[in-house]
């Protein structure tokens, strides 16, 4: 079962949940979400030969390969973000906005710009929304960002601005941007103490969780999530405290970028100092978002650090299930695998014969030569 990869590096936390801090009270973003064109619920698999491989009852995976018309599940999360920032800015009540409202408002605004910073896909999100409304939009990327999902966001109408460094330095420098320019900031990471558009981030991307509690045929006993800042695995926990009986979480993140990990191990958020040049680049990210982690805390269970190989077996075996997968997009499957052989952490998890485990496959190819390197075949076929 063990591709030639490091072993994983894992540490197992008492059974949640544990005490959290609230942030921000949350609307539910599905009535926003159903009213733009387009939207339709991504499709859940059930993997039965996976799940007979590791040891478990049923695999289900939500499928955000494809999402509004984009790649990847971030345009949940920006196209929740920009409405509330741009009704805001107009003066216009909130409850009750849709589409129509939303566009009626842009229009008014003249060139106004929407920056962000991003590994790849929350910008093509953010472009593609501002695109949409008739804005503008800059998207700051660090600068082992690769030409393909540089060359999507720029498809998008954003003008990319490659910054030196890693992830949390193209943040700064968008932020920066933001005060000096008086352009809106649509950042997903709170690293400051402004938790507002991070927050509001985040809560998009419950609309996931909510559509799999309506096409899954019961509630699921573990969830395996993915983590560069941590608002997917934030949301996932914060929609999951809300229900009678939430599943145990494990937070999946590679060896070169674990914030998340090094932070539930010094009961603290921290940020990490390493390279961060994992092929999971969405993932490559050494700091967990203000606003995220109190819910990852306050949820998981297990956190897991995982090397490359890891990534690359999981995308084969997604292919080979007919799933089409990026690399950031194939990490819960990839933590899942590498769990699988950790006695311990099965253990806490409750990874048994019984268990009904739900990991979310959060991105297509975005990378294409990346993924016929790893898989053997282009995408889309």
């Amino acid at each position: 079962m063990s591709p030639a990869a490091t072993p994983p590096e894992v540490l197992v936390l008492d059974a949640g949940p544990h005490p959290s801090e609230p942030v921000e009270g949350v609307r539910d973003p599905r009535p926003f979400h159903r009213t733009i064109p387009g939207y339709a619920p991504t499709p859940v698999h059930l993997l039965p030969k996976l799940a007979e491989e590791l040891g478990v009852g049923e695999l289900w995976i939500k499928d955000e390969s494809e999402r509004l018309g984009l790649p990847s599940f971030k345009i949940l999360g920006g196209s929740w973000a920009v409405n509330r920032l741009i009704l805001g800015r107009a003066g216009l009540p909130f409850a009750g906005s849709g589409w129509a409202q939303l566009q009626s408002a842009a229009a008014g605004m003249g060139d106004l710009t929407l920056v962000t910073a991003t590994d790849g896909n929350h910008g093509r999100g953010v472009a593609h929304m501002a695109r949409e409304l008739g804005l503008n939009a800059v998207v700051y990327v660090p600068d082992e960002t690769v030409p393909a999902r540089i060359e999507a966001l720029e498809g998008e109408g954003a003008v990319v601005r490659v910054e030196p460094g890693t992830f949390d330095q193209a943040v700064e420098a968008a932020t920066a941007a933001a005060a000096s320019q008086g352009w809106l900031l649509v950042v997903d990471v709170a690293i400051g103490t402004d938790v507002t558009v991070p927050g509001w981030v985040m809560d998009g991307y419950q609309t996931i969780f909510a559509e799999c509690a309506d096409q899954l045929p019961g509630p699921v006993d573990v969830v395996l999530i993915q983590a560069g800042v941590g608002a997917l695995a934030g949301a996932a926990a914060r929609y999951y405290l809300s229900v009678p009986r939430p599943p145990r979480m494990a937070v999946v993140e590679p060896l070169t970028a674990a914030c998340c990990l090094a932070s539930a191990r010094a009961g603290r958020r921290t940020s990490v100092d390493a390279t961060q040049d994992s092929i999971m680049a969405g993932l490559n990210c050494g700091t967990p978002s203000l606003v995220a982690w109190p819910y990852v805390q306050a949820l998981a269970t297990v956190f897991c650090a995982i090397d490359d190989e890891w990534a690359r077996k999981a995308m084969r075996d997604l292919a080979a299930a007919g799933v089409e997968s990026g690399e950031s997009g194939a990490a819960g499957l990839a933590g899942l695998l590498a769990l699988a052989e950790q006695r311990q952490a099965r253990l806490a998890l409750g990874l048994g014969r019984k268990a009904r485990v739900l990991i979310v496959n959060t991105e297509g190819a975005t990378d294409p030569a990346g993924y016929r390197a790893v898989v053997g075949d282009s995408p889309g076929n």
